[in-house]
């Protein structure tokens, strides 16, 4: 009899998520096809003084011999039903893949007696049998309130972990329903395609964090814990009303829900799959027309942005801005558009100031977008 289809889900996702890793690190040590080796020429062999053999390099790839060292996978797990699960199905798979797997856990300092709790977590993936196991306690600053500042910590701690024990990837467990979630926000905030696209499967520099779940509902992780009697910890700030995401959970989806039946759920996530796409395409759009609207000094020509498509546009403007040294997360949709009217609706307007002290104005046919 074969594990409960809950099980069976969340092991079938990180197997998937560990076959890619272990396909991207064999292309990246794949190296050249071997030489052919000469013709021999005719007439006796002569004989060739032994070759001696150098030591590697430290950090030389291996020889084409040779496998790849095996990659390291950490998952980032607060004790929670969908980090838990996560966990257990990383311990379960990976040594069948020749893959290492360990786990941190992040420390945030909010509630009393996190310290401990975090240690409790990480006597639990020991106990799973994840090695290495760190718990990292962050300190949570107050920018952009108290969501983003403690998913900024949070994700600075994962960064530094991964570079520390060289970690091929980092699992996150978010599953379709806080994708969902992220969507609803995206749209609350009129920030645009980008943001109704979500999370997505792979993010971070050069791949970093891996999102397994994302086509796994919440109760099929929470489902996978009980019956492999793993304990969880349900975060009481996840039940708090204070915070946006809370409120979207226990009261936004389930009127929706109601209102719309089932389905928003798998709806919203399709959505967002849906949107990555366009706003991907679009990306790549704005960056090979980016080159031809700039003139030899490098100047944005405004004639030229003005006859591209708007959701052109307003990507290499943002992208100019952001290069300019507006900070990304502050930069929303409203600022480029007052931007984008010094090109559209050009009447002699001032300049336009952007977060960062950074300064949008025209002049002489040419946008410039500088430090104030």
């Amino acid at each position: 009899m074969g594990p409960h289809p809950a099980v069976a889900a969340i092991r079938l996702a990180v197997r998937r998520v560990l076959h890619d890793i272990l396909d991207e690190q064999a292309s990246s040590h794949a190296g050249p096809p071997p030489a052919r080796p000469a013709k021999a020429l005719h007439g006796p062999r002569r004989e060739q003084p032994p070759r001696r053999v150098l030591p590697a390099p430290q950090g030389a790839p291996p020889a084409p011999h040779e496998h790849p060292p095996s990659p390291l996978v950490l998952v980032a797990c607060s004790g929670g039903a969908d980090s838990m699960a996560l966990a257990s199905a990383l311990a379960f798979e990976a040594p069948k893949l020749g893959v290492r797997a360990g786990g941190i856990t992040v420390d945030h300092g909010l509630q009393p007696g996190s310290d401990l709790r975090a240690d409790e977590v990480a006597l639990r993936m020991r106990e799973l049998g994840l090695d290495p196991v760190e718990s990292v306690a962050v300190t949570v600053g107050r920018g952009g309130g108290p969501e983003a500042a403690a998913r900024d910590a949070r994700y600075a701690a994962l960064d530094a972990a991964a570079e520390r024990h060289a970690a091929a990837a980092v699992l996150l467990g978010h599953t379709r329903d806080d994708q969902a979630e992220t969507v609803l926000l995206g749209l609350a905030r009129g920030s645009g395609i980008r943001s109704l696209s979500g999370m997505a499967a792979v993010s971070g520099a050069g791949g970093r964090y891996r999102r397994p779940f994302l086509h796994l509902d919440r109760q099929t992780a929470r489902k996978a814990c009980m019956v492999q009697s793993l304990p969880v910890w349900d975060d009481p700030h996840n039940a708090d009303p204070a915070y946006t995401r809370s409120r979207l959970r226990h009261e936004g989806l389930p009127a929706l829900e109601k209102a719309l039946g089932k389905g928003v759920v798998e709806a919203l996530a399709r959505t967002a799959q849906l949107s990555r796409d366009d706003a991907d395409a679009l990306d790549a759009w704005a960056s090979q027309a980016e080159a031809s609207v700039r003139d030899a000094a490098g100047r944005l020509e405004c004639a030229k942005l003005y006859a591209l498509p708007p959701a052109v546009r307003r990507r290499i403007l943002r992208r100019a801005a952001i290069e300019a040294g507006a900070p990304a997360g502050s930069l929303f949709a409203r600022h480029i558009e007052e931007v984008d009217r010094l090109i559209t609706g050009w009447r002699g307007q001032g300049a336009i100031n952007l977060p960062g002290r950074v300064v949008a104005q025209r002049q002489g046919g040419r946008l410039v977008i500088r430090q104030g």
